[in-house]
C-alpha cells in the first residue's frame, strides 16, 4: 500500500507549526529530545523539522547549549501582521460598526486615537429621521469626546495630566471644564469599560462609547453610539450598552487583544443607569 504524498506533506506542515507554537508564550529555549517528549514526536521527526525551520530562520540554535528557540523570521512575520492591523483598523472595524447601527437603529461611529485626541474614522448614520452624525476626519475636542475619554481612561495617568490642563472650552452648560473633575471620572470609566457624554458637546445629543484595544493591550480606538438625548435614556436601560461593549470587544479580538487579559470587569451597574436618568 503506497502512502499519500499530500497527506504526508500536510502532516509534516502541521507538526512544524506545532513545534513553532510550542515556544509560546515566552520563547524558552529547549533541547531537541525534550521538545520531542513534550510534543509526543519521534526524536528523528523533531530533529528533521527543526533543521528545516532553522534553515528558513524560524528556529535558532545556541551553538554552545544546542538548545533551540524561535528565530528572527517570526519577528518579520509579526511586524508584517502588526503593520497590516494598524493600516486596516477602519476596514476591520467597519462591518461591526455598521452591524451595531443596524441593531440599535442609531448612529454608530469609530473614533481613532490620533496624536492627543480622537478623529472620526468611520460613521454609520442611523435610519431615524432625527439622527446624529459627524464628518469623517473630524478631530474631536479631547475633554468632551466620549471616545477620547474611553481611551484616556486606559492610558497611563500622566498622559491625562499632560493633556487635561489649563482652561477647557465650554460648549454647553453640561460641559465639564475642570480638569480635576474629568480626571476623577477616569478610574470609574476604566472599571466599567464605558464612557458617557450627557450633552457636553451638544446639549441635545447624548453619546456613549467603549474602547477598542490592540494586541499590546493599548487602547487605540472607541466605538460610539450617538443619539438625541430623549432617545438615549431608554437605550441605557435596555440592551444597548451590552451590544456596544460586545462590538468593541469583537473588534479588539480581531486586533489580537485577548479579553481574558483585561483586568477590568467592564460591567455596567444599575447605579449607573440611575445616574444617567437622574
Amino acid at each position: 500500500m503506497t502512502s499519500n504524498p499530500q497527506r504526508s506533506t500536510h502532516a509534516a506542515v502541521e507538526k512544524a507549526l506545532t513545534i513553532l507554537t510550542a515556544f509560546i508564550p515566552h520563547n524558552e529555549s529547549i533541547g531537541s529530545l525534550a521538545l520531542s517528549r513534550k510534543l509526543g514526536y519521534h526524536p528523528s521527526t523533531t530533529t528533521r523539522l527543526l533543521k528545516v525551520l532553522k534553515k528558513h530562520g524560524f528556529i535558532e540554535q545556541d551553538p554552545e547549549t544546542k538548545r533551540y528557540c524561535l528565530g528572527r523570521a517570526n519577528l518579520f512575520l509579526a511586524q508584517a501582521l502588526i503593520e497590516s492591523l494598524n493600516t486596516d483598523l477602519v476596514s476591520i472595524a467597519r462591518p461591526h460598526v455598521d452591524r451595531l447601527r443596524d441593531r440599535v437603529n442609531e448612529s454608530v461611529g469609530l473614533e481613532v486615537w490620533v496624536g492627543d485626541t480622537t478623529t472620526v474614522a468611520h460613521m454609520a448614520p442611523g435610519p431615524q429621521l432625527v439622527k446624529v452624525s459627524a464628518p469623517l476626519g473630524a478631530k474631536m475636542p479631547l475633554h468632551v469626546a466620549v471616545g477620547a475619554r474611553a481611551i484616556l481612561a486606559h492610558l497611563p495617568p500622566q498622559i491625562a495630566d499632560n493633556l487635561l490642563k489649563g482652561e477647557l472650552q465650554r460648549y454647553t452648560p453640561n460641559t465639564i471644564t475642570d480638569p480635576k473633575v474629568l480626571k476623577g471620572q477616569l478610574p470609574e470609566i476604566k472599571r466599567k469599560g464605558i464612557a458617557f457624554d450627557r450633552g457636553e458637546l451638544d446639549l441635545d445629543v447624548h453619546v456613549m462609547g467603549a474602547p477598542v484595544f490592540d494586541h499590546t493591550r493599548k487602547p487605540v480606538a472607541a466605538v460610539v453610539i450617538a443619539a438625541p438625548a430623549y432617545r438615549m435614556k431608554s437605550y441605557v436601560r435596555g440592551n444597548t450598552v451590552k451590544l456596544l461593549k460586545e462590538t468593541a470587544g469583537k473588534i479588539s479580538e480581531l486586533l489580537y487583544f485577548s479579553p481574558d487579559d483585561h483586568e477590568n470587569s467592564n460591567v455596567t451597574t444599575h447605579e449607573e443607569d440611575r445616574k444617567w436618568n437622574a
